[in-house]
């Protein structure tokens, strides 16, 4: 009996042991895996060198990384609206990404045709092929962007999202209506004007007036009355002030215009 007992208190022991040396062990190899992981310090460094170089997709990837790695650092907001930053430098440039397409340009083609049929628009081909006017060549092959657009309106933060495959391309800062008025629900943009001519009660307001609430773009819903528009008051954006439109700064309503097309949908949220 003593003999077995001893041999059961030995083997005790030597799984305590095991135990213990495991338990010791694990602090080391947190560390070793922490150090394996990249640090926020490395990877801003291969962002800047992937920029530097053009290298934009690669970029925009590590900005990302960065947003879903180290979500507690105070840095996060930043690394968003660099990451937007690029997507619009990718939008606006010829660089080819997987939501874009490459096309041969046919005879009989015009930028109005070609935007229709892949539901995009004239001024975003114009822009990301770097095409100063309306004449194409045939044979020639551009880039079109081929994923579809949409927006979200956020009431409560009084901010949009224009989103494309559900990514967000881009934040934007706007102002919607006063007592919460903007009506909410989906929407379609089924107008676009430039340079706008504002029609109020008893008057006629030209574009380019300092009295002109509609800035230098329109974009309407079809929702009679209502849509999306710049702005002469970009003091306001980020409050409720409107009369239910939701307003932009003059800049960026020009580039939200260059991008979205007619059919576009918008929902608008409390």
């Amino acid at each position: 009996m003593n003999k077995k007992f001893l041999i059961v208190i030995l083997a005790a022991i030597a799984i305590a042991g095991i135990f213990i040396v495991l338990i010791l062990k694990r602090p080391a190899d947190i560390i070793k895996l922490a150090s394996n992981r990249p640090s926020v310090h490395n990877l801003l460094n291969q962002a800047r060198q992937f920029e530097a170089k053009g290298e934009l997709l690669e970029a925009k990837s590590i900005y990302q990384k960065l947003v879903n790695d180290f979500t507690e650092s105070p840095e996060v907001a930043l690394w968003q609206k660099k990451s937007e930053e690029i997507n619009i430098k990718l939008l606006f440039s010829p660089a080819i990404t997987p939501k874009s397409i490459i096309y041969q340009i046919k005879s009989g083609d015009t930028l109005n045709k070609i935007a229709r049929e892949h539901k995009t628009t004239p001024e975003l081909i114009m822009k990301s092929n770097n095409i100063s006017d309306s004449l194409i060549i045939p044979g020639r092959k551009i880039k079109i962007w081929n994923a579809p657009f949409s927006i979200l309106v956020d009431k409560s933060q009084n901010i949009m999202l224009l989103k494309s495959d559900e990514e967000v391309i881009k934040t934007y800062v706007v102002s919607t209506g006063k007592d919460s008025c903007t009506p909410v629900g989906v929407f379609k943009i089924i107008n676009k004007l430039a340079n706008p001519t504002w029609f109020r009660a008893g008057a006629v307001v030209p574009a380019g007036s300092p009295e002109n609430v509609l800035g230098t773009r329109w974009m309407g819903f079809d929702l009679a009355g209502y849509g999306i528009h710049g702005t002469i008051e970009p003091k306001e954006l980020g409050k409720q002030v409107t009369q239910g439109c939701v307003r932009l700064s003059n800049s960026d309503v020009e580039e939200l215009y260059n991008i979205i097309p007619t059919g576009t949908e918008v929902t608008i949220v409390e």
